[in-house]
């Protein structure tokens, strides 16, 4: 183990990295090191009472499934490679997923589609995602989410969402390789370009329609925006959303991050 001089306070492990992404990434520069503080802020933000609340309650109460479980019950960190060129930005953790395994889209259906997605499409190690420690590395590609707590019914409030916000803002100037960004779903779609108005990236959200699989320009030298729908429960038992139109989308993505 050795102290980067540039960050005497900053100590260094040398972790494999199946560990690495099961916790944080590992701090070899600068911006992976800022990547892992902004996880352990949002790991313990008290900004959202009703949602910290929330989640506390569910990991007390929890499914009678996973009652020999210990629940997660805390805002959910990012998960992923932070040298990435696709990020992907969801909605925010599930009651019984991700606010039980700690983990993004780890632990219910909504994620078992979309690891499955992930392997066939070479950004997941393995097809399958149940825990932290299950050895699940991604490559190229990055999670994030709208809300980092387990909302109620599935549904952050305004105010929420913008409490999140900045995490959000932070993450996207720290992973400096994204070319392109994958919105799950349409309340993720116009955070992202909530974002990029306020940055003055873009004028105006109009010539933004959500739909699945678009894609879009947002200006010289961004990422690409793609839009999707989001592989909810409710999204995929109904077949608006199959896991060949999500394969799409991250075939999609491959393509963009690979374009010169």
């Amino acid at each position: 183990m050795h102290i980067r001089p540039e960050q005497p306070n900053i100590l260094i492990l040398y972790v494999p990295v199946v560990l690495r992404q099961a916790l944080f990434p590992i701090i070899w520069n600068k911006g992976q090191a800022l990547l892992e503080v902004l996880q352990h802020e949002i790991v313990n933000c008290r900004l959202c009472p009703r949602l910290r609340d929330h989640t506390a309650r569910i990991a007390v109460t929890k499914r009678r499934a996973y009652r020999d479980q210990e629940y997660w019950g805390r805002p959910v960190p990012s998960f992923g490679d932070p040298e990435a060129r696709v990020l992907v930005l969801g909605l925010a953790p599930g009651a019984h997923g991700s606010n039980r395994t700690g983990r993004m889209f780890t632990g219910d259906s909504s994620g078992e589609i979309l690891y499955r997605v992930l392997h066939r499409t070479g950004f997941a190690s393995q097809p399958l995602s149940t825990s932290r420690d299950d050895g699940m590395v991604l490559r190229d590609l990055y999670i994030t989410a709208s809300a980092h707590c387990a909302p109620p019914g599935n549904k952050p409030e305004p105010g929420e969402l913008r409490n999140c916000r900045p995490y959000l803002q932070r993450e996207l100037d720290l992973l400096t390789n994204v070319r392109v960004v994958v919105a799950l779903g349409k309340i993720a779609f116009d955070v992202y370009l909530d974002i990029l108005r306020t940055r003055g990236v873009i004028a105006s959200r109009k010539p933004f329609v959500f739909g699945h699989d678009l894609e879009y320009a947002t200006a010289p030298g961004s990422p690409r925006l793609v839009s999707s729908y989001h592989p909810s429960q409710q999204n995929t038992s109904t077949g608006k959303l199959t896991e060949p139109m999500l394969t799409a989308v991250f075939r999609r993505a491959r393509r963009i991050a690979a374009r010169p």
